[in-house]
């Protein structure tokens, strides 16, 4: 079949605890939510009405299979999620401070599986026929998934939309990188030769860029080779700059913010969404802000994502009630 969008990159357990303002040490009880934030792009696109799959790798464990049994609750394509014998679904934790403290510890030792996703393993003939490939920063952090993004976007040639999520976690990069992050800029570099869209908050256009600020962040991933860029600046809203000189810098919708994980997930596939329908820049960003406030406003990620009447709710509302 033909896919809306296909993403490739993390996937794992959130388990997110069910008292806010608690540390991690003192929390009771734990929900347990598929997690990942490509895997959250996908889903969050299903909610819209998108036909979605996902590349990654799991434990051969019972954590695997619930995340498949979650992924196909969620309408979402398993057929590429595999299994890694040997090496232990990921596990992420987080702790709950609003409005915006929101700490994360990963488990993803001794290697996470969805870092063992191989080049030749790739279903290449549907990478170049989705109307939209998603990957993320983190899939370049480590091979064989490092050679494996890169195979991917230059196989898909930017035939369609190709979305590169910057997607910067330190603590998941080898000692290098987290100590002088200008060293993943090289690999950072070669995604961007092969996408048309690049999205990340301020932070990670940085890592990609070398500036911080959004307008010469946006500028410089347009001569990095994106046809737009996507600058997300927190309370400030988010930016949009065009290859084509249309532009759109649109504020954030209020919200009172319970858990802000997964807003960025909400947000990227609303930003798919929004450009398979054609949308204008503004439209596309006030509909992926809106995306993001509502999962901003929710405790979990993945069952959090709107579906279409809620972003429309939201937005005619002036903010997420």
């Amino acid at each position: 079949m033909a896919y809306d969008l296909i993403t490739m990159g993390r996937i794992g357990v959130d388990l997110y605890p069910l008292q806010t303002g608690v540390p991690l040490g003192r929390v009771t009880s734990f929900g347990k939510f598929l997690g990942g934030s490509a895997t959250n792009v996908a889903v969050a696109a299903a909610r819209l009405g998108r036909a979605t799959a996902v590349i990654t790798r799991t434990g051969d464990d019972p954590f695997g299979a619930y995340l498949h049994e979650a992924l196909r609750g969620f309408g979402v394509d398993d057929r590429w999620v595999t299994p890694v014998p040997g090496l232990p679904t990921p596990v992420t934790f987080c702790e709950i401070f609003p409005p915006d403290d929101f700490p994360l510890y990963f488990y993803r030792l001794p290697k996470a599986p969805d870092l063992e996703i191989h080049p030749g393993e790739l279903d290449l003939d549907a990478i170049r026929a989705t109307r939209v490939l998603w990957v993320t920063g983190t899939g370049l952090s480590e091979e064989p998934s490092r050679s494996a993004t890169l195979g991917a976007l230059a196989h898909r040639a930017r035939s369609g939309i190709t979305v590169f999520d910057l997607d910067w976690r330190p603590a998941l990069w080898n000692d290098a990188a987290r100590k002088d992050p200008a060293a993943a800029r090289p690999f950072y570099a070669e995604a961007l030769r092969h996408a048309t869209v690049a999205v990340g908050n301020v932070d990670e256009v940085e890592i990609a860029t070398g500036t911080r600020e959004p307008h010469a962040a946006a500028r410089a991933l347009l001569d990095a080779g994106v046809e737009l860029a996507v600058v997300k600046q927190g309370p400030k809203g988010v930016l949009a700059v065009h290859r084509d000189g249309e532009s759109a810098e649109v504020p954030p919708l209020p919200v009172t913010v319970l858990n802000g994980l997964g807003a960025g997930d909400a947000f990227g596939g609303s930003l798919c969404h929004g450009l398979l329908e054609g949308w204008d820049l503004e439209t596309v960003m006030r509909h992926a802000n809106a995306a993001g406030a509502i999962v901003a406003s929710r405790l979990e990620c993945s069952s959090a994502m709107p579906t279409p009447d809620e972003v429309a709710e939201a937005l005619a509302a002036g903010a997420v009630r």
